[in-house]
Order: C-alpha cells, then structure tokens, then sequence
C-alpha cells in the first residue's frame, strides 16, 4: 500500500482526535435517533461484557488505545497497563481520561514498534481493520512478540454497518481497502479500512498459528480473542 494512504490515515485521526468520542457516544454527525442510537449502545454493551468475561488480567499491552474508551475498561482488571497510539493527541484524551491511573503510555507508529518486554495479554480495538493487507502477518508477528508464551489478545473493530459510520459518509464497502473520511469542518482523508467476516478471520489467524475465536454484535462490531496454538 501506498505510504500517502498510511501517512492520511495518521492525519486523519490525529485531526479527529477532539471529535473522535462523538462517534462513539452517537453524537452530531453520528446521532442516527434514538432506536438506532439505542442498538448501538446495546451492543457496545455486549463487547463490554464479552471483555470483562475476557477478564484481561496480569500486564496489558493496549495497541492503538485511541481516546481511552477501552483503556478505562482494561485498567479496572489489568495489574498493570501500558498504552500505545500515534497521536499525542489522542493520548493526551486518554490521560486525562484516566484520571492520573497508573498507566504507562507511549507515543510510536506501531508499524515501526517493537515492545521491548513481554505482556498477559495484548488488546486493540479498531484497529485491526487499518492494518493494510500485505501488513496483516506483521501486525500479529507485533502481537506475537508482545506475548508471553501463555499470553491472550483480545480484539474489537466494526462490521461494514451503513448506520455505524457518520451521515455524510460514504456507505462502507465490505470488498474496499482504502474509504474516504470526513472531518467536522469538511477536511477529507483516505484512510485503509478492511472489513473482515468471521470466518475468513478464523482462517487467517489459524495459518499463522493462532487458535481464535470470533464474534459479531447484530449489527455493529466484531470481536474475538485468541491464543498461541503451536
């Protein structure tokens, strides 16, 4: 993939960073009324209790932790926790977020990273769904050498819902690999966005020797969680 597409995609959400919740929280752009506003939240709600049934305990690697939506989730189990996004921007949200909670946060491109010990569990949340395709063995090589030989990841990210994205965004397009996205005051980005199905996830990550599990929310989110098989 083309390094304009990854560099936009870094853009984008250290732009979007300040407007980033009110996708999460059904806000502006994104309130699409009350019932379908009410769906969202029931399945954020589901992910939220498949983590906790998770229970990520022990060191926790965050990749991509964004704003602190599943940062402050992770902290309620995790012994300790460490942090990890692009944007200073974001980081700055999580932090405050946190409210001065023992998190370690560190600041890198986590397609140049390598984590310099090794963790219970690794977890990301919509993230999966930026990694290029020619990227994919790569990234889970990064999870593979975060992990303790025992280690577990857990992982969210977005089924291709045509009300999950904002009103004035394209329809999302299940077979695309790059989407174009808007900002509040207008500025577009093309960013990589790879929408996955289930079981062509699971074969995936079996040839590369994970043993996965994978869910879907109705409508809304993907999600599942894993460990070494061999």
């Amino acid at each position: 993939m083309h390094k304009d597409i990854l560099d936009q995609q870094q853009q984008y959400y250290r732009a979007r960073a300040s407007e980033y919740d009110e996708w999460f929280m059904r806000q502006g752009r994104y309130d699409r009324g009350p019932e379908l506003n009410a769906r969202w939240f029931a399945e954020v709600e589901q992910v939220r209790a498949a983590l906790a049934g998770f229970h990520p305990t022990g060191s926790v690697l965050e990749l991509a932790c964004g704003t602190g939506w599943w940062t402050e989730q992770l902290a309620r189990f995790a012994d300790d926790l460490t942090a990890v996004d692009a944007a200073p921007e974001t980081l700055a949200i999580n932090r405050a977020r946190l409210g001065g909670q023992p998190v370690e946060y560190i600041q890198t491109d986590l397609f140049a990273w390598q984590p310099a010990r090794h963790y219970d569990v690794v977890f990301f949340s919509f993230w999966l769904s930026h990694v290029p395709p020619e990227r994919f063995a790569d990234f889970w090589g990064l999870v593979r050498a975060a992990l303790k030989p025992d280690g577990r990841w857990f992982f969210i990210d977005s089924l291709p819902a045509d009300t999950s994205s904002a009103t004035n965004h394209d329809a999302p397009d299940a077979d695309a690999v790059v989407q174009r996205r808007k900002l509040n005051d207008g500025r577009e980005f093309e960013i990589v966005k790879v929408y996955y199905a289930p079981d062509d996830l699971a074969q995936k990550l079996d040839a590369l020797g994970w043993d996965a599990t994978i869910h879907t929310t109705e409508h809304y989110f993907l999600y599942g969680s894993g460990n070494l098989s061999r």
